[in-house]
């Protein structure tokens, strides 16, 4: 290295959002008897910088049926998890990945 060579310091990509192992194991367990019943095929997830999105598909050429989405920054206030139905509805919000995640176990329930 000359003397004009400078050395830059590694940076990181910005930070993402994501869903950690807990949170996931419980989606895909849902999503996983969803399949099992026949109602949910496909499914994506995206990790952006204020939000993370698991969305359900019936088919993979269509809009997502279901939206899970984590928000860190609503944390303090309504929650940071929010079920939006296909309209962009939010179905529920809260605090708790469990009873965010009810109305779709109920849906579930009814058509097995």
């Amino acid at each position: 290295m000359g003397p004009s060579t400078k050395v830059v310091p590694f940076s990181p990509l910005p930070d993402r959002v994501s869903f950690n192992r807990a949170e996931l194991s419980v989606i895909l367990g849902l999503y996983g008897r969803a399949v099992a019943a026949g109602i949910w095929r496909d499914y994506g997830i995206s990790l952006l910088h204020d939000v993370a999105v698991f969305s359900v598909f019936r088919h993979s050429a269509e809009h997502p049926l279901y939206r899970i989405e984590k928000r860190p920054k609503l944390a303090a206030r309504q929650g940071q998890y929010s079920v939006l139905g296909m309209d962009g509805r939010i179905l529920r919000r809260g605090h708790d990945l469990r009873q965010v995640l009810r109305p779709l176990e109920a849906r579930l329930i009814r058509v097995v």
